[in-house]
């Protein structure tokens, strides 16, 4: 995807780009991408670039020209840099003051800055007058390059090394490894410094490659950094390829429905006994985890107590519905959305009645979702749509303002435009447990033994 989508960037942006191993490419690529798209597009840094990148700009001037110049200039041009002086081989930028003068006069759709240094290594920790990230910033991106695995951690080959190596207590010299990278870059003291307390943080891991090793350990580097709340998602990707982005990364949860009174059950089915003699509702827990979803909700209501504890033993959350006994799965899944985290970007809606789900199918999912194949992502079999259903955010409040006789389809076949399918290899995604000939029935397919 191009780089402007996985940044979810919206017109009156303001984008820092901090950190180190590809700033300037990332920024002059999504430069030219906005530009493509007809936006006008200024860019500038705090600090200083080299003499020598200027070329990669369409046009560079000033930064105290004209506004109505400039303004022709955007029209023409698309993209402009503003500087300030050149010297010694070195592009300064403009004085930090500037900056509010600039957004309040120039009619630019967004502005991108360079806010930090790093010699071109892969990797930095910030000096103490580092990053300069203006005030008004409204999304910053930290930046890393994958190619900083298994270069010594040292002066030569990571930017302020030392400073990594006394916060965290890593020994000079060793070879660095992926979660080193992500706690540098989720660290309120390191990666994250500086960052205005509004602004949203979306870090990109450069010069991933398509597929691989490394590709996986992008990934692991992502989920590891997504554990710091204050950030949004991660993009992995290579700024120079084609489509330069090729998934991003972001906290998805799961609301599980497990309140239903299972009348035709004759008992609480989702508490009947599964495999290891475990619940069903444990069993279902539990592949969520194997699945590493980042949070889980179990929504409950007829025997909330004991459905409770079985989503105690693995750590999840439990909201309940005190409408259990009258109202349909719309109104379960309505409770459990509004209970989801703030940094949570996706729910998958998971039924508790399903105990054949598999981690498989459920990571498909979540992948086709970051990969941006949808907005809203369904595992398909045999052309016929099942659960887990992903849903993004931006649609939840659709959901929660359906009428007591809707139903979550309305909305999903409402944006039909917007969902992905994902073919699976086996019907554990279409069937339930309604009654004990179902429940029988899945047992045998599940190869457990009565």
């Amino acid at each position: 995807m191009k780089l402007h989508r996985a940044l979810e960037l919206t017109r009156g942006a303001v984008v820092a780009f901090v950190g180190a191993g590809g700033k300037t490419s990332a920024l002059v690529r999504l430069g030219y991408e906005l530009a493509d798209m007809g936006w006008r597009v200024l860019a500038t840094t705090t600090t200083r670039i080299g003499q020598d990148q200027l070329p990669f700009f369409p046009q560079h001037l000033p930064y105290d020209i004209n506004t109505d110049k400039l303004s022709a200039l955007l029209n023409e041009q698309r993209f402009v840099f503003l500087r300030a002086e050149v010297r010694a081989g070195k592009v300064y930028g403009p004085p930090l003051d500037w900056f509010p003068r600039l957004l309040d006069s120039s009619d630019s759709d967004v502005l991108l800055i360079e806010a930090d240094g790093a010699r071109g290594l892969p990797l930095k920790a910030p000096y103490g007058h580092e990053p300069v990230i203006p005030a008004e910033t409204s999304l910053v991106v930290p930046v890393a390059s994958m190619a900083v695995l298994g270069q010594p951690l040292d002066e030569k080959h990571v930017y302020n090394a030392s400073a990594i190596i006394e916060h965290f207590g890593f020994v000079e010299g060793s070879r660095v490894k992926s979660p080193w990278v992500a706690q540098v870059l989720r660290d309120e003291a390191l990666g994250l410094r500086g960052v205005p307390p509004k602004a949203r943080v979306t870090a990109l891991l450069n010069s991933t490659p398509a597929s691989g090793y490394v590709r996986g350990r992008a990934r692991l580097t992502a989920r590891l950094i997504l554990r710091q709340p204050r950030v949004h998602s991660v993009a992995l990707g290579s700024v120079r390829a084609s489509d330069p982005v090729y998934e991003v990364q972001r906290n998805v949860g799961a609301v599980v429905l497990a309140a239903g009174m299972s009348k035709r059950m004759g008992q609480m089915k989702v508490l009947m006994p599964w495999a290891d003699g475990k619940p069903i509702i444990e069993h279902i827990l539990e592949q969520l985890l194997l699945a590493h979803v980042d949070h889980i909700c179990v929504v409950t209501g007829n025997r909330a107590l004991d459905v409770a504890a079985c989503a105690g033993k693995i750590g999840a959350e439990t909201v309940f519905n005190p409408d259990y006994a009258s109202s349909e799965m719309l109104s379960s899944l309505k409770i459990g959305l509004r209970a989801m985290p703030a940094h949570i970007a996706a729910a998958l809606v998971v039924l508790g009645d399903q105990p054949r789900l598999q981690p498989k199918i459920v990571t498909q999912v979540v992948t086709a979702y970051a990969e941006g194949l949808g907005e809203i992502i369904a595992p398909s079999y045999l052309m016929r749509r099942g659960h887990p259903i992903l849903i993004d955010r931006r649609y939840w409040q659709e959901i929660l303002a359906l009428p007591e006789d809707g139903a979550p389809r309305d909305v999903i076949n409402a944006h039909a435009d917007r969902v992905a399918y994902v073919n699976v290899d086996n019907d554990s995604v279409l069937t339930d447990v309604d009654t004990p000939q179902d429940y029988q029935r899945e047992r045998g397919k599940a190869g457990l033994k009565d």
